[in-house]
């Protein structure tokens, strides 16, 4: 036989914003547009044979090409570990391509080949129309606000 237990009140910490529902909290917020975005992306990317992760690295890549595994991890926000997985999966592709050695205790430079530049081209469209499809959203005079109230977010998490 299981007693009623009575419900205690739980010491309850007052949110640092008014928000009357948990959800609406900010982080709870943020992971919402991050999750559309995600989704968004998946579905966008899937179409052109890339994960988000792939896309990423092509992107960064076509923009600063020779970067190192750990470089590419850190700009696309990733662990060096899953990155190498990216790479090698993007290489065996033939999207791109990587010194089979290097120096000792060198990196290997990654470079996009003309197919990873030719689906990276391909994806962008789609991606790109997904960035406006969010910026379609924010009327022009707060765009720019919130894009600083976003890199305010990451550096105060960051110190």
């Amino acid at each position: 036989m299981n007693p009623q237990v009575e419900p205690t009140p739980s010491t309850q910490i007052d949110p640092p914003h008014p928000a009357e529902d948990v959800l609406d909290h900010v982080g709870y917020r943020l992971k919402r547009a991050h999750a559309a975005l995600r989704s968004a992306m998946d579905q966008a990317l899937r179409e052109h044979g890339l994960t988000v992760p792939q896309y990423a690295c092509l992107e960064v890549l076509a923009a600063r090409p020779g970067l190192s595994n750990a470089e590419l991890a850190r700009a696309t926000f990733v662990t060096r570990q899953s990155m190498n997985v990216v790479l090698r999966g993007l290489q065996d592709a033939g999207l791109l391509t990587r010194p089979a050695t290097v120096e000792s205790g060198r990196a290997r430079p990654a470079s996009l080949t003309d197919e990873g530049r030719d689906r990276l081209t391909a994806a962008q469209e789609a991606v790109y129309a997904i960035e406006a499809r969010m910026i379609e959203a924010i009327p022009d005079e707060r765009l720019t606000a919130l894009l600083e109230d976003f890199d305010r977010l990451a550096r105060a998490l960051s110190d």
